[in-house]
């Protein structure tokens, strides 16, 4: 496996690939001008984009492949490792566009106090950004008007329009990922099937007494999702959290074991994962509207 090399700056994103860096901070690229690169694997520090209209070589994004389709939108952002995991010596010829941007440039800005609200930067590449045809135009719009700022010379106005024009791209691409959750609403339904399945296994097993109660981010990484694409996913389609849909299915299994009589309201709470009993009697009085107690003695039907 490759070394993992440290990205640390948009001048050595540029420099790797024989561009001119136009800016410190901030840079768009057509790949076609760009040369061969060693396939490296890096651990980033920015913010990078790929849109990628040909297939590659494979991805690798974390501990994950990815093998490029035609139209595809991958964001990498702060702490995310990506890159081609190839022998030593072997070279990738990068294809299709690549904005990159240092997080200090959008410092102060009304978009770095937005970035925690696109949520698909946290997104694995298995979950990247499939776009048509029209959308792929759309985005190409924001990244031209982008790098003309940049070759037209930094002025007092510069910032605020290349900032204006990343905010408008990820604005896209949130109706993008809106758009791509709709088209592919039988996968997302498989899913929600697989997860119902997961939920059911794991009460069947003794996971509960060794990991207590399973996690978005269990779940999440037990159906091969990000947890933040996963809660969007269920979000779409249920129209709740996946942490109230785990509660919820908590529940209705409580209200099956609350009727064996052997077993004391505390020893079901323990054996369904719960530290502290009376967590469990306070999330099904608020679920429920009574207390485990009274409905096993009839409270509630």
């Amino acid at each position: 496996m490759a070394e993992i090399e440290k990205l640390y700056s948009v001048s050595q994103f540029c420099s790797r690939r024989g561009q001119e860096t136009l800016h410190p901070l901030v840079n768009v690229l057509d790949q076609s001008k760009s040369r061969p690169i060693p396939g490296n694997r890096y651990l980033s520090e920015i913010y990078v984009v790929f849109l990628k209209d040909l297939r590659c070589e494979e991805f690798q994004y974390g501990r994950n492949k990815y093998d490029y389709e035609e139209e595809t939108l991958l964001f990498i952002a702060q702490g995310q490792v990506f890159g081609f995991d190839l022998p030593a010596g072997n070279l990738i010829q990068p294809s299709g566009w690549a904005l990159v941007f240092h997080p200090d440039l959008i410092k102060g800005t009304s978009l770095g106090q937005k970035m925690k609200d696109y949520r698909f930067l946290a997104y694995d590449v298995t979950e990247a950004l499939h776009i048509s045809a029209r959308e792929r135009q759309i985005v190409l719009e924001c990244f031209y008007k982008i790098k003309e700022e940049l070759e037209r010379g930094i002025d007092k106005h510069s910032k605020m329009l290349i900032v204006s024009n990343i905010e408008l791209f990820l604005n896209y691409c949130i109706r993008f990922y809106d758009r791509q959750f709709i088209t592919r609403e039988n996968l997302n339904k498989d899913i929600l099937t697989r997860f119902e399945h997961l939920l059911e296994a794991y009460f069947d097993s003794d996971l509960p007494q060794s990991l207590g109660l399973p996690t978005v981010a269990y779940c999440a990484e037990k159906l091969n999702l990000s947890a933040n694409y996963f809660g969007d996913l269920v979000k779409k389609e249920t129209g709740t959290s996946a942490l109230e849909y785990i509660q919820a299915s908590i529940i209705n299994l409580a209200k099956q074991k609350i009727f064996d009589q052997s077993k004391s309201i505390s020893e079901i709470a323990y054996a369904m994962g719960y530290k502290y009993p009376q967590h469990f009697t306070r999330l099904f009085k608020q679920r429920v509207g009574v207390s485990p107690l009274e409905y096993r003695l009839g409270g509630m039907e």
